[in-house]
């Protein structure tokens, strides 16, 4: 059964990969707006911020990238609602597959296209100045991190991708997603911030990864910080991919 599940999910996967690579312009898109904010960021924003450190990018790119998977896994529940119109998922049932091959073909694409993304985000970055004496093991903490919340993310975005009505109530679930960054240690220090802003921003997962991966790429120690950010991206893989398969099995009932 397992090795049956595998070889369709490789499969499927196959599929959603050929759309990808004929469509780039969805990862260029999804690039081009985390780019756009660090550029303007940096060189408009960059010298009147205050965060105690000699390059502000070096500072801004770990929210840069989870800004990055955030409005990349829109993507996801867009093209997860495109195939459920189409009658793809009706169709796939007919035909002697495993069911969850279809759901599991989706995520591994949505890893595959955000991976992506971050390289290019991250090329971009080396461009304009960052830099950074982490170690092997730190960036492969690093690339853990990046994708456990990308993970996390994604089954997020199957749920709208399975309910919505409408392509655009789809993807529009993304906007707080994207937003969220900017309501915490991302951009400026949470010292700055009032109080009802700055307890809301210490106490969100967001800032706890961009906090845990600030500390991996400067040689930092990481403190709790990487342990409330791997808490934060399990407790949201683990109640996201439940209500998922959930909705998934009342829409294929």
């Amino acid at each position: 059964m397992r090795r049956h599940f595998l070889g369709d999910t490789a499969v499927l996967l196959g599929r959603s990969l050929r759309h990808i690579s004929r469509s780039p312009d969805t990862i260029i898109t999804t690039a081009v707006m985390p780019i756009a904010f660090m550029l303007l960021f940096v060189y408009v924003f960059g010298g009147a911020i205050e965060t105690g450190t000699d390059s502000y990018v070096n500072y801004l790119l770990p929210g840069i990238l989870l800004i990055t998977i955030a409005s990349g896994i829109s993507y996801t529940a867009f093209r997860l609602f495109l195939d459920m119109q189409g009658g793809i998922f009706e169709r796939f049932q007919s035909m002697p597959i495993a069911r969850s091959g279809v759901l599991w073909a989706h995520v591994l694409t949505s890893l595959v296209a955000n991976v992506i993304s971050l390289v290019v985000v991250v090329g971009v970055a080396l461009v304009m100045g960052f830099r950074s004496g982490a170690g092997v093991l730190a960036w492969l903490a690093v690339a853990g991190i990046l994708l456990l919340f990308t993970l996390a993310l994604t089954w997020i975005a199957v749920i709208p991708g399975l309910s919505a009505k409408s392509v655009d109530g789809a993807s529009a679930f993304s906007y707080p997603l994207v937003f969220l960054p900017f309501v915490s240690s991302a951009f400026v220090p949470t010292d700055s911030m009032p109080g009802p802003v700055r307890a809301f921003a210490e106490h969100q997962p967001v800032t706890a990864i961009v906090n845990a991966i600030r500390a991996l790429f400067t040689e930092q120690p990481v403190g709790t910080d990487i342990w409330t950010a791997l808490a934060w991206c399990v407790g949201i893989l683990v109640i996201a991919y439940g209500f998922a398969i959930a909705s998934y099995r009342r829409r294929i009932s």
